[in-house]
């Protein structure tokens, strides 16, 4: 009799086990812990809230201060909005953890690899997936009339 391998038999399963699922739970929540505590941090930065300034005593002519001090709490705001987006990703995965759907690719149906949950716990795709999707190119395609002539002169 063949002996099965971990990954035959994890290819083979339907769904993660309770106790395997109780895994991911523990690591979801202290993920989960850890960004809600970042996101409090960012959150103060931005607002200023713990902020030890001198905002009332320096002059208003400082320009170059100002724009830095408006651009850091840009950033700021901007990865605390990431940071919230990350924060509603784990906690959906606890919901399929309570629905037993946790693990299961969205797209082809297959348990993700433990690996990978452990890595990206709220990932909803497998890799194989995730590299069949097509990337988003960052940069819109220009119209036809907009593109160079690739024709050239002749001398």
């Amino acid at each position: 009799m063949a002996k099965k391998t971990n990954s035959n038999t994890e290819q083979n399963k339907v769904r993660y086990s309770d106790e395997e699922l109780q895994e991911f739970r523990e690591l979801i929540l202290k993920k989960l812990e850890k960004a809600q505590h970042d996101l409090e941090l960012l959150t103060d930065a931005f607002t200023g809230k713990n902020e030890n300034d001198t905002l009332d005593t320096s002059p208003t002519f400082k320009v170059l201060e100002e724009g830095y001090s408006v651009l850091s709490k840009e950033e700021n705001s901007h990865l605390a909005s990431r940071q919230q987006k990350f924060i509603k990703s784990l906690e959906a995965a606890l919901i399929r953890i309570e629905n037993k759907t946790y693990g299961i690719c969205r797209a082809t149906g297959n348990l993700i690899s433990k690996e990978r949950l452990r890595a990206v716990p709220h990932a909803t795709l497998s890799i194989e997936a995730k590299l069949q999707q097509k990337p988003a190119s960052k940069f819109p395609t220009l119209p036809e009339s907009m593109k160079p002539n690739e024709e050239q002169p002749e001398d």
